[in-house]
């Protein structure tokens, strides 16, 4: 129940931190990569970033495909990292992308846990 709840919640909490990010555009896009530092394709990344925050959100809630999920969220939260250390923050400002990221590789290792549709389709087809 704990990863259960673990994944929930940081998967509703990811999607409503993505969607409004997807939702704005192609010039909130270029802006999320050039905030750190890109400057090929910029509105690329940033959507890819937004899409990361978003559909892994979901993915990640769900426990479907998940492991997938987990590591697209740890990426997005380098690209969060890099953002803050180029722009000087102190560690106060850096230290939650770094703690996400320990959490999504924990949750990569550990896997999506009893309750998720990866381990329900797993289930179905051993048996």
């Amino acid at each position: 129940m704990g990863i259960l709840l673990i994944r929930v919640g940081l998967g509703l909490l990811f999607f409503l931190h993505g969607w409004p990010k997807l939702m704005a555009g192609p010039q909130r896009w270029a802006g999320l990569a050039t905030g750190v530092g890109l400057t090929v394709a910029p509105a690329f990344w940033g959507f890819m970033a937004a899409i990361a925050e978003t559909l892994g959100g979901v993915l990640l809630g769900a426990g479907f495909l998940f492991r997938v999920a987990a590591f697209l969220l740890l990426c997005d939260m380098a690209g969060a990292l890099s953002f803050h250390l180029h722009h000087g923050d102190a560690f106060v400002g850096y230290s939650r992308p770094i703690e996400m990221m320990i959490v999504f590789a924990a949750l990569f290792l550990t896997g999506p846990g009893r309750y998720s549709v990866d381990e329900s389709a797993l289930k179905t087809t051993i048996m």
